[in-house]
């Protein structure tokens, strides 16, 4: 599987450089124009000189996947198929979803949403992602060209980490992809959020080093025994030491957790089940993410009416709590959330 540009150290990618005929700083140069300036096109550097830029388009790959498919839903969203060589086996399908801001006279940038795995051991019944399971971790450089295929698209000003796969199975290499794309792309840690079904080990030992940015935990509900169902990979973890988890994360960090939970018509969206989550998290410094299902095939779950949706988010302001509601994008061409999946190439 050859190197690219993206896979290489600074060190190795200068010695590429070098080998091809050109000096280090061009190596400078060519990480400048791909990262900041979003050139993905040797061809289109044009301070560097003619004959190390056909050199390096055929020894060095800026990109390592190929864009299968790229579908645009009637909102402007825009859902990525990429196509990521393996060194065994078949290649590694990921979806990176570009959403554009909702009126055409924002200021801001597009919110990406990317993938950490290829497929997700977390298995949520509700959830298309982990229903082939996991095939492998992302690399760093496999993230970070999803942000430069993303950017491609248009100005992007936020990042949620909530794609394909579980962010915390795969941390290190998520951390290595922000530190890379966090200047050029100027990302602060107020500007990327990242969502886990909340692992309190892991949580507990990430919040003393202030990762950069914020966290959303997939609760889905208050209960213990439904948690195991919706979530079966935290089994046997109660609901309060992911709390807990979620608490330690706020002193060390001073950010606070925004937590997630999916409506499902007749079983999470009842007068019972907000009583019982805002009994949870009313004493706690935090948010709330309403997400109302969307469809995915042979699920066996239904999207609630608005009407259920907006009386579960007055329960929790009623007491107290800060709740808004999630307005999924993209849902026309299976981009929304939950709605990602493991696609098979052919």
């Amino acid at each position: 599987m050859a190197a690219n540009l993206l896979s290489l150290s600074k060190e190795d990618l200068e010695r590429r450089v070098v080998a091809a005929g050109g000096r280090p700083f061009h190596a400078r140069v060519v990480r400048e124009r791909v990262l900041a300036a979003g050139v993905l096109d040797y061809a289109a550097m044009t301070s560097l000189p003619e004959d190390l830029r056909r050199r390096l388009a055929a020894e060095v790959p800026l990109l390592a996947a190929e864009q299968r498919e790229q579908a645009l839903a009637a909102d402007g969203t825009t859902r990525l198929l990429l196509s990521f060589p393996s060194a065994e086996g078949p290649p590694a399908s990921v979806e990176t979803v570009y959403i554009p801001p909702r009126s055409a006279r924002s200021r801001r940038g597009a919110t990406l949403c990317v993938s950490t795995q290829v497929g997700c051991p977390v298995a949520c019944p509700f959830c298309a992602s982990g229903r082939a399971g996991l095939q492998r971790n992302l690399a760093p450089h496999e993230i970070i060209e999803q942000f430069l295929r993303g950017r491609a698209l248009g100005p992007v000003s936020r990042a949620v980490v909530m794609g394909i796969g579980e962010p915390f199975l795969n941390m290190p290499a998520l951390l290595a992809a922000l530190e890379c794309v966090r200047e050029p792309f100027e990302l602060g840690a107020r500007s990327v959020t990242v969502s886990t079904v909340g692992f309190p080990g892991r949580l507990r030992r990430l919040a003393p080093e202030r990762p950069p940015f914020q966290l959303a935990i997939s609760l889905h509900t208050p209960f213990d025994e439904q948690r195991a169902q919706l979530v079966p990979a935290m089994r046997g973890t109660p609901v309060e030491d992911v709390l807990a988890a979620g608490d330690d994360w706020f002193e060390r960090t001073g950010r606070e957790v925004t937590y997630e939970i999916v409506l499902l018509a007749g079983v999470t969206d009842t007068r019972e089940h907000a009583t019982a989550l805002a009994a949870r998290l009313v004493s706690r410094r935090c948010s709330v993410n309403l997400i109302p299902f969307n469809a995915v095939e042979a699920s066996g779950f239904r999207r609630p009416d608005p009407a259920s949706v907006e009386a579960y988010r007055v329960r929790l302001a009623d007491a107290g709590l800060v709740a808004t509601v999630r307005h999924s994008r993209g849902a026309g061409s299976d981009a929304a959330c939950g709605q990602l999946r493991l696609r098979t190439l052919s």
